[in-house]
Parts: structure tokens; C-alpha cells; sequence
């Protein structure tokens, strides 16, 4: 199967807690998908859309340990293998079920692992996982912000929800290859930037310029500098724990996926303090700095902007973000993949989840009665004109995607085949183990 450029969009699944964890914040609900999915996955055919970025209710699907319950992926994931549409995989966005409780529960990651697993048992012609969305924004909103699950706001506590929440991806990761050696696990995470405000205020921008890499250093096995080494073990990290993740890398499965927002870029006052800066450098130089950092094919995996009053507010940031993706990919970085997040309005994303106003924000393809909108009609002609034009002319990791109607075909199982015997030769296992110094 020859390459493809990945045009996606997704559904917004976000379910964590508010208010002490008394009330479950559930995008999935208030975008109207339990009632409206088999519409949601028709209006993905319509655009000529073959990925999407969806996943299971984890609060709802993971009842206990060694305890799922299935019934709504079932349907759906079936409807998505009829349809011949291949998921990206979100198995964790922004929250747990109620009985693991937070980030904080340091049994979160062995459990995820065992549900990762579970769901690619269950689905075994699922390729593409992003297996906890927004490592980062994650733990930054539920343990340094106050904002969501534990609603911590320390060091400390970030860095443990941080821990345990790449801890839970990379052994999800582990336990969905021992399932599909083959799949492909592609990070959504938020790119972002510091900017200082004056010269008084470069110092804490630098030290926010290194805790935004934390995640993905973690995750790819990547050596952190010594002032993030002693903010993390400062933090609780123990030196065991730090080299679980050099000694765990699975980067040579991975894509890296980069969200970029208008709110993405930040202006810091010598307090330490920040506020949004609106877009300065874009996506494009964002994503060269995390390139530079990691050497990994990358992924455009979310963006939206609202319609706004004028109503092409939205698709002029469509076709900004399309030309940022271009640049880069002309300027020699593998770019595979390009996201409109999300297929519908989202609903409070206006106070990030802390308030349930059922405010909708016109950020979607489709309005909430499934009526397109401008950027939607703007998105399926983009998709239309450059599907064929730029297919990417490197196929990551050295495996081609399998669509879901061709996961039982002869040539699938033995790349699947090919992929776990080069996996336990024991010289490729060293050289994708080396750690980065």
C-alpha cells in the first residue's frame, strides 16, 4: 500500500471533573454525539475524511479493574470498520473513571496499560492510537492550574499527575504492541511558546520554555537538561522512576503529533506571570523546535479558531495553518497529517471545562444541529485539492497504514508479522533502545 497524507478531524471527547470531582465534564454529551453518531461519522464520509480522531468514554468504558464495558464502542467501532474510516485511537482525554479517582493515584498507569490493551484485544484492526491526549495541558490543568480532577496547584503535584500520566502512555503503548506489533502511536500534544515581555522576565520564559518539552522528554526516552533533572526530583521523582523512562523508549513507533491554537504562544511578566500573546512565530517555527528536538515524522493534530462575526474567521485560520503546514513540510520536516479539531461546536471550551454553561463555541466543521459550516465547506475543498497532490514521500516507522478493510488481508498480516520478529531481534531492540544523551 503506497503512502498517504493523513487528513483528519475528530470528535471531542473530553471528560474530566470539576468541582471536587462531583460533576463530569463530558464533551462527548454536550456535543450531542451518544445521540447524533451515526450522523457525526456520515458528515466525516461526506468530507472525504478517512481518519479520525476518536475514542471510547474511558469513564464509562473502564468500570474496574479487569472490568470494561464495551457497549458503546462496539457499535461505533463497528460503524467505523463498515466504513472503511480509520481512527487515531484516544484512550484517555483529560480524565479517569471515578473509582481510580485522579493523576495523583499512582496505580493509574499499570491500570490504563491493562485497558489499553483490552481495547486492542477487542479491536484488533485499530492501528492508530493516541493513547493520552495533551500529556502536558493534562497535567498543567488538573495539577498546577487547579482546574480540573485533583484541582492541585503545586509543583509537586504536577509533577506526580506528569509521572503517572506518561507512565500510563507509555505502557499503554507496550501493552497495545504485544496486541498489533504494528501500531502506530501518534502523541497529540500542545506545542508551545514563552515569550519574555522585557529582560527582567527571561528567566522564568526559559524555565517554561523547558517544562513544556517535559512531557514528550519523558515519553521518548530523551535526557532532560539538570535544571528540569532537579525540578523534577525536587518534585518527587525518583531517580528509579526518571530512568523507567530513558530505559522504556518507544519513540521508533511513534509519530509526533503537534496541536497549535491562537492561544498556544504566551507573553511572561518578570512575576513569572502570563498571559496570552496571541500568534507571534505560528506553527511553523513552533513545530521546527520540537522537530529539531525529537527527529520524528510530526502530525498536525488539532486547531480551530470560531467563525466569528464575520464568518470567515475560521477559514482564513484553515488556510494560515495549511500554508504553516506546507512551509514546513517544504522546509524538509516529515509532515504526514493534517487535523480540524473537531468534526462539531464544542460546548464551555470558552473557560477550559471549569464551568458547565453549556455555551457552545462555533470551533466546529458543523454546528451542533450537523449543519455545515463555512470552514467545513472550506476544509472538504482543501482535502479535495491537495489528497492526491501531497501524499507523503515517507512512509514512518517503515510500515504503511492499514485501513480497517484490509487489517485481515495476507499482505497485513505479515507486515504485522515482519514488524514483531525485527521487534524481538535482540541488536534492533538495542539500537531503539539507545538512549539520547
Amino acid at each position: 500500500m503506497g503512502p498517504q497524507f493523513l487528513f483528519a478531524t475528530g470528535i471531542e471527547n473530553s471528560n474530566p471533573t470539576i468541582q471536587n470531582g462531583k460533576v463530569r465534564v463530558d464533551e462527548l454529551e454536550k456535543c450531542g454525539h451518544y445521540k447524533f453518531w451515526q450522523k457525526d461519522f456520515d458528515l466525516v464520509q461526506d468530507l472525504g475524511i478517512r481518519f479520525l480522531r476518536y475514542g471510547p468514554p474511558i469513564h464509562t468504558a473502564f468500570v474496574g479493574p479487569g472490568k470494561y464495558d464495551w457497549s458503546f464502542a462496539d457499535v461505533t467501532f463497528q460503524d467505523l470498520l463498515r466504513r472503511n474510516i480509520s481512527p487515531i485511537v484516544d484512550l484517555c482525554h483529560f480524565g479517569v473513571p471515578d473509582w481510580i479517582g485522579n493523576f495523583q493515584n499512582p496505580d493509574f498507569p499499570e491500570l490504563f496499560g491493562q485497558y489499553a490493551k483490552a481495547f486492542a484485544t477487542r479491536f484488533p484492526w485499530v492501528q492508530l492510537y493516541t493513547p493520552v491526549n495533551e500529556m502536558y495541558i493534562c497535567a498543567q490543568f488538573s495539577a498546577r492550574y487547579g482546574w480540573w480532577n485533583e484541582q492541585l496547584s503545586s509543583d509537586r503535584a504536577f509533577v506526580t499527575a506528569l509521572k503517572h500520566i506518561v507512565k500510563a502512555n507509555v505502557l499503554a503503548m507496550r501493552s497495545i504492541l504485544e496486541v498489533r506489533p504494528d501500531a502506530i502511536f501518534i502523541q497529540s500534544e500542545s506545542s508551545e511558546y514563552f515569550h519574555a515581555e522585557n529582560p527582567a522576565a527571561i528567566g522564568p520564559a526559559e524555565t517554561m520554555n523547558s517544562k513544556r518539552f517535559l512531557s514528550l522528554d519523558l515519553n521518548y526516552g530523551r535526557r532532560v537538561n539538570s535544571d528540569m533533572y532537579e525540578y523534577l526530583t525536587d518534585n518527587g521523582m525518583t531517580k528509579d522512576e526518571y530512568h523507567f523512562f530513558l530505559h522504556n523508549n518507544l519513540k521508533h513507533h511513534c509519530i509526533m503529533g503537534n496541536d497549535y491554537y491562537y492561544t498556544n504562544e504566551h507573553r511572561v511578566s518578570p512575576d513569572g506571570s502570563t498571559r496570552a500573546s496571541g500568534e507571534i512565530f505560528g506553527y511553523h517555527v513552533i513545530t521546527r523546535q520540537y522537530h529539531d528536538r525529537y527527529r520524528l515524522p510530526v502530525m498536525h493534530t488539532e486547531t480551530n479558531l470560531n467563525q466569528g462575526p464575520k464568518g470567515d474567521e475560521s477559514v482564513n485560520w484553515l488556510w494560515k495553518e495549511w500554508a504553516n503546514v506546507l512551509r514546513v513540510r517544504n522546509d524538509g520536516v516529515p509532515v504526514i497529517g493534517f487535523t480540524w479539531y473537531s468534526l462539531t461546536d464544542q460546548v464551555d471550551w470558552d473557560t477550559a471545562l471549569r464551568e458547565s454553561n453549556g455555551h457552545v463555541n462555533p470551533v466546529g466543521l458543523y454546528d451542533l444541529d450537523r449543519n455545515v459550516r463555512p470552514v467545513g465547506m472550506a476544509y472538504k475543498q482543501l482535502i479535495a485539492g491537495w489528497d492526491q497532490v501531497l501524499p507523503t514521500h515517507s512512509v514512518c516507522l517503515q510500515v504503511p497504514i492499514v485501513m480497517p478493510k484490509d487489517s485481515q488481508s495476507a499482505w497485513a498480516s505479515k507486515q504485522k508479522a515482519e514488524v514483531k520478529a525485527s521487534s524481538a531481534d535482540k541488536t534492533t531492540a538495542e539500537a531503539n533502545a539507545t538512549v539520547e544523551s
